[in-house]
């Protein structure tokens, strides 16, 4: 696997390519999907990174250092279950991979980005465990709600 089968599939999935990454942006928030290759071993990692307008004053658009040097909002990794996907030294043929990261997508990713670019799926989030609010973020977001 290389990132062109990952950004292929991501493109497949909705997300525009930028900068070495993947996004979807609405008028509330960006999702980025940031693919690091490891420098300790032959295995990618998931960076996950939501920006919420609004949050600390500031309005985000689509750049390179959204994509490759800002910490999101908020911020998570792939699940545990789709790590093996990401790891090249565990043995796996190209097509099985291939099956792996569609089903990352598939089962995860479209379904938490839909509700990653609004204030309301993030709370949904926040609530079901699938991200942490950090409670500066979390006061922020309140804020928000109530101007």
């Amino acid at each position: 696997m290389d990132n062109k089968t990952f950004k292929k599939i991501a493109i497949n999935n909705g997300f525009e390519a930028a900068f070495n990454g993947w996004f979807k942006k609405s008028d509330e928030c960006i999702l980025v999907l940031e693919l690091i290759k490891s420098n300790f071993g032959n295995y990618y990692q998931l960076n996950i990174k939501i920006f919420v307008n609004g949050v600390f004053g500031k309005n985000h658009i689509v750049n390179k250092d959204v994509i490759k040097k800002e910490i999101g909002n908020i911020d998570r990794g792939e699940p545990k279950r789709f790590e093996n996907a990401l790891n090249l030294e565990l043995p796996m043929d190209d097509t099985a991979r291939e099956m792996e990261l569609k089903a990352l997508f598939h089962d995860f990713l479209v379904p938490f980005s839909e509700k990653a670019l609004t204030k309301h799926g993030i709370h949904e989030l926040a609530e079901q465990g699938e991200i942490a609010l950090l409670p500066a973020v979390k006061e922020e977001l309140e804020k928000l709600e109530l101007s």
